[in-house]
């Protein structure tokens, strides 16, 4: 009976459960849950613009949480940020459903970013910390399979409660939601006493920074492009589609079926050709995921889009991380932020321009032309320059 005890913080599989949940609260409630719940704002009380700046500002909140969270040393530090993370993700959730003050979404969506930085970062250090395993690539591929699930679950939820409440009631009803679910991974990730640490210094070393390791910089910069366009679009673009209005849930919910598996077989295909061969190729069907809306209004065709969106951006991140473990050598703190960064200016800047040029068009073909191009070029970088990797990765 006490292999099924799923209160033992130290059991491998209750941990990684944990860490599932952490990102369903994390970054479904206090992120994803507004793509989902977008297309029913937008009709209601948001214009497009408007949207485009909240997403901006909370990827601005995020950027500065997963910053300031690499920089987190001490593991007793993190727990405690962690913990702080989600009071954060459950209170700005629900501010979205008690106010249309739109300087309170504001504020709301920027902290929420930065409480999401906190599950998703400072939990997933914390989750790598507990995790007994000799090598620990298979598990963090399935613990981050916790962002397809975050997706798939919320927008589940979403579509149960709208059938009977309106979005403000969503916000609310998925903020009690969360703050239950948040009890077992704040209770599993975390220790029976302080946990004392040496911490080993290494000095700066700016050789790690090689021609090749710019290239992937740049490249992680236009996936994050890549990724927040449809991550915060995704159903309205579908909607938008003639013949097309009531299918963009569908299409979202299949971007949360095909993430669950996302970073796990793409980590396995990483093993077996290589992370660089994979990010190309994925980065590659990325794009065509993006420009399918822009071309066919086929239902089967644009669910696909769905599909190679999820079924690359969970994949990609886990890859590039990974990536940059392997270039940090005993520097991991510093390409780690460099990496965190770059892909932050790219969720940063997204939205804006894709409003903008939306509304300068009246359709959403101009901005995923643009964003196509965005991480087409990415893709093209590191297929030209991938012989300049130094080592096999």
């Amino acid at each position: 009976m006490g292999s099924l005890n799923i209160f033992d913080r130290d059991k491998n599989r209750n941990i990684l459960i944990a860490g599932i949940i952490t990102l369903i609260v994390g970054v479904g409630v206090a992120r994803f849950v507004f793509t989902s719940l977008l297309p029913f704002m937008l009709t209601d009380t948001l214009e497009l613009t408007f949207a485009g700046i909240l997403a901006s500002i909370n990827y601005v909140g995020y950027l500065s949480g997963a910053i300031f969270a690499v920089f987190i040393k001490d593991i007793n530090t993190k727990v405690t940020f962690f913990r702080i993370g989600f009071v954060i993700c459950v209170v700005t959730s629900a501010i979205l459903g008690v106010t249309t003050d739109e300087t309170l979404w504001l504020i709301s969506r920027v902290i929420a970013g930065f409480g999401s930085a906190m599950a998703l970062v400072v939990g997933s250090a914390i989750v790598m910390t507990k995790l007994d395993f000799e090598d620990k690539t298979k598990a963090m591929g399935i613990h981050f399979s916790g962002i397809g699930f975050s997706i798939l679950i919320t927008d589940i939820l979403c579509r149960v409660i709208l059938s009977s409440y309106d979005w403000q009631d969503a916000w609310i009803i998925l903020s009690i939601f969360a703050s239950v679910l948040s009890f077992y991974p704040l209770y599993i990730l975390s220790f029976d006493k302080e946990v004392k640490q040496n911490v080993v210094k290494h000095k700066f070393d700016k050789s790690i920074f090689t021609f090749f390791v710019i290239i992937v910089i740049i490249a992680y910069f236009t996936e994050g492009v890549g990724f927040v366009v449809q991550g915060t679009f995704l159903p309205d673009i579908i909607n938008s589609l003639e013949g097309l209005e009531n299918f963009g849930g569908l299409t979202w919910l299949m971007v949360g079926i095909a993430g669950v598996p996302s970073s796990i077989v793409l980590m396995r295909l990483a093993h077996r050709f290589g992370s660089i061969n994979v990010i190309i190729a994925s980065m590659f069907l990325q794009v065509i995921g993006i420009l399918i809306p822009t071309i066919t209004t086929n239902i089967y065709l644009n669910l696909l889009s769905g599909v190679l969106y999820g079924g690359t951006f969970i994949g990609l991140v886990a890859l590039f991380m990974n990536l940059s473990g392997k270039f940090a050598k005993h520097n991991p703190v510093v390409l780690m932020g460099a990496f965190t960064t770059a892909y932050g200016i790219g969720q940063v800047t997204a939205p804006l321009y894709a409003v903008w040029l939306t509304e300068k068009s009246g359709n959403y073909d101009l901005s995923l032309y643009v964003t196509a191009f965005i991480v087409s070029f990415g893709a093209l970088l590191l297929l030209a320059f991938k012989r300049f990797q130094l080592e096999k990765v």
